[in-house]
């Protein structure tokens, strides 16, 4: 792999959508010279909990721990402050929850790693699912609402991100349902190639069944890393 490809490790990251974390070790290793950052969903988190994250974070992954916290400011505080002390690079929290909740996050997050002598990770607020077909009401207000609260980033489809950088300036953004061209859009509605949202401006995007269920991972992975330097991203 040549060193453009290299460069674009950082604002890849791979969805590890699986309960098994054997399997999702086994995964991670095989595509470690491709990605360079690791999503940690409820699936994984579920069947294997804190113990994913000590895991592929040996690998040399950035963990992006995606929950999306979304409760009370104290639940969340509290939350957040656990999974910070464990090492995550990112972690979702539902934006939807409203400006209290998302800066309690951010606090207790800054919090949990601070007292583990860990960098602060960055939390990131879910504006709108790329499986909701039609919520564009809801997205300028929950911008508003992260950046208000503190939020390093966001959370947003493709489509949305020229609104996203009018609302809130500056935010990280984060941009899932990407699709390799011609891979079906299965229960995503709002896709993307991984050309066109880098070049729209998304700073990290997560890449998951087009790589992890393709017959060859590794080849499909290859295939992204030409998709995106053939766009000139």
């Amino acid at each position: 792999m040549d060193s453009a490809s290299t460069d674009l490790r950082p604002r890849l990251a791979l969805a590890l959508d699986s309960d098994d974390l054997v399997a999702a070790m086994r995964l991670a290793r095989a595509l470690n010279g491709h990605f360079g950052v690791a999503k940690i969903g409820l699936e994984l988190y579920s069947a294997a909990g804190p113990e994913s994250i000590g895991a592929i974070g040996g690998l040399g992954y950035d963990v992006f721990l995606d929950l999306k916290l979304h409760d009370i400011p104290t639940t969340v505080a509290r939350a957040a402050r656990v999974l910070g002390a464990l090492g995550v690079s990112y972690l979702t929290m539902h934006a939807a929850g409203g400006t209290d909740m998302l800066r309690a996050g951010v606090d207790g997050l800054r919090t949990g790693a601070g007292n583990a002598g860990l960098e602060e990770p960055a939390a990131l607020a879910v504006t709108v699912l790329t499986s909701e077909a039609d919520a564009a009401a809801e997205l300028g207000r929950r911008v508003e609402a992260a950046a208000a609260a503190g939020c390093p980033g966001v959370v947003c489809a493709a489509a949305d991100l020229a609104e996203v950088d009018r609302r809130g300036p500056g935010l990280i953004r984060v941009v899932p349902g990407i699709r390799l061209p011609g891979d079906p859009a299965d229960d995503q509605r709002r896709v993307a190639s991984p050309g066109d949202a880098l070049a729209a401006g998304a700073d990290v995007i997560v890449v998951g069944r087009s790589v992890t269920a393709a017959p060859d991972p590794v080849e499909a992975a290859d295939r992204l890393h030409r998709t995106v330097l053939g766009a000139d991203v």
